[in-house]
């Protein structure tokens, strides 16, 4: 069965002399691995730029369910980035959004309401004309959202700390080291309520933007089992 959808790519492998192996993330099937056959050879009809990580696809792919590995029919680009191959800083949090992505999502079924954020997400930060510097941040609040760890309450003078662990307001410090307090916790809870292409507008400092980058990085390890090491963020720390 042919089966027409928009995709993200995920990450790309190398398979035999002249193909990939494309990790995608589908609008109309989830998570897909494709064959992509001859794509490294010298006559590839498909360009290779078009497999890097955080492209938008459309696609038409051969769909069976009785398969684990699929393949692809016809490749084109959805959405053509103007301005993330040629802005550090933005593709450096382009790339800091795809691993956190990539290591979050692991279901194969398709969740379209979850789909449209990351695209919207994606091509929001290509386009907008906006500083740039707190998007991630309100990227990752929003995408707990749909993992299931939307941060708990707000801040108030009652509950001036946030618990990592518990994912919530407490009016006392916990007996771990994973929360937030001070400066910490009123950024952090800037960050609740407001969109990304919003993100603009917030007043947080750089010292303080990376601390609540390095905390809400462990917030997600402490939620997501098996996530690991995030890598990317460390470039970000040093591009900004």
């Amino acid at each position: 069965m042919l089966v027409k959808t928009r995709a993200i790519v995920f990450r790309t492998h190398k398979y035999g002399e002249t193909s990939l192996i494309a990790e995608l993330y589908t609008e109309q099937k989830g998570l897909r691995k494709y064959v992509i056959n001859g794509v490294r050879s010298a006559k590839a009809k498909t360009k290779a730029n078009l497999l890097q990580g955080m492209t938008l696809l459309d696609v038409v792919v051969y769909e069976r369910e009785d398969r684990d590995l699929y393949r692809i029919k016809e490749i084109r680009p959805a959405y053509i980035y103007e301005k993330i191959p040629f802005d550090v800083r933005r593709g450096a949090i382009g790339l800091f959004m795809l691993e956190i992505v990539r290591k979050s999502i692991r279901e194969r079924e398709p969740n379209h309401p979850l789909f449209n954020f990351l695209y919207d997400r994606f091509v929001g930060l290509d386009a907008t004309p906006h500083s740039i510097a707190n998007y991630h941040l309100v990227f990752l609040v929003e995408f707990s959202t749909y993992l299931g760890f939307l941060p708990a309450g707000r801040y108030t003078a009652n509950l001036p700390v946030f618990d990592l662990l518990e994912g919530a307001f407490t009016a006392h410090p916990p007996d771990h080291p994973n929360y937030l307090i001070d400066d910490e916790v009123q950024g952090f809870n800037q960050l609740l309520g407001i969109a990304a292409p919003y993100a603009h507008q917030l007043q947080i400092g750089r010292s303080l933007r990376q601390n609540l980058l390095d905390r809400l990085v462990r917030y997600y390890q402490l939620h997501l089992e098996g996530m690991g090491q995030v890598h990317a963020h460390q470039i970000l720390r040093e591009v900004f």
